[in-house]
């Protein structure tokens, strides 16, 4: 069952922002909360996956979690 979870987890992580307008932290965090499971075990499963590190890593930024750093302009 736990395995199920965890290779829904991105894709699922993706609906909760696309479907409720979550952002990417928030999504995780209620993800954790609805499967019962600890944030930092989240934490893993979104290090497996570059894009969504990636877009966790900029919110962070937005939000002055994290330090700022250089980015191309698109």
């Amino acid at each position: 069952m736990l395995i199920e979870k965890m290779t829904n987890f991105t894709s699922e992580i993706r609906a909760l922002c696309a479907e409720k307008g979550m952002d990417y932290i928030d999504a995780v965090v209620h993800w954790c909360e609805l499967n019962d499971l600890e944030v930092e075990l989240a934490a893993s499963l979104v290090m497996t996956d570059a894009a969504l590190l990636s877009n966790i890593e900029e919110e962070a930024e937005n939000l002055n979690y994290l330090k700022k750093t250089a980015r191309l302009p698109v």
